[in-house]
């Protein structure tokens, strides 16, 4: 092993390290202060940055969404996929007639079942 390392060509590194004095490298006296929150964001959007945190939501804007959970023994889940306006007028007619979303389902479940045996 020590022949081929012998036969390895320089990297270039060594003429830095033998000059290089840790002693030389000392803390600085004071600590460096923080620039403040609000000059960093103003820099960042002058150089065309833009923040990747969410916008904050005004409470005045948006309700809080309504509380539906109850303890029903229901366990099993049940995704679909439709459109906004049919899960808007689902939970409108749960919110009217103040059904969970389990027991509204339950509810159209059994009239389509009803229509079906009637036809």
């Amino acid at each position: 092993m020590s022949a081929i390392a012998k036969d390895r060509p320089p990297l270039g590194f060594g003429d830095e390290l033998d000059d290089f004095d840790p002693a030389a490298w000392t803390k600085p006296s004071a600590p460096i202060a923080k620039p403040v929150p609000e000059q960093t964001r103003h820099a960042a959007e002058a150089a065309g940055f833009r923040s990747r945190e969410p916008a904050k939501i005004e409470a005045a804007h948006s309700p809080a969404p309504q509380q539906r959970r109850r303890r029903t023994g229901r366990n099993v889940q049940f995704n679909i996929k439709t459109r906004a306006e049919t899960i808007e007028a689902f939970t409108r007619i749960a919110d009217t007639n103040g059904w969970g979303l389990g027991e509204t389902f339950e509810r159209a479940t059994e009239l389509l079942e009803r229509a079906q045996t009637t036809r």
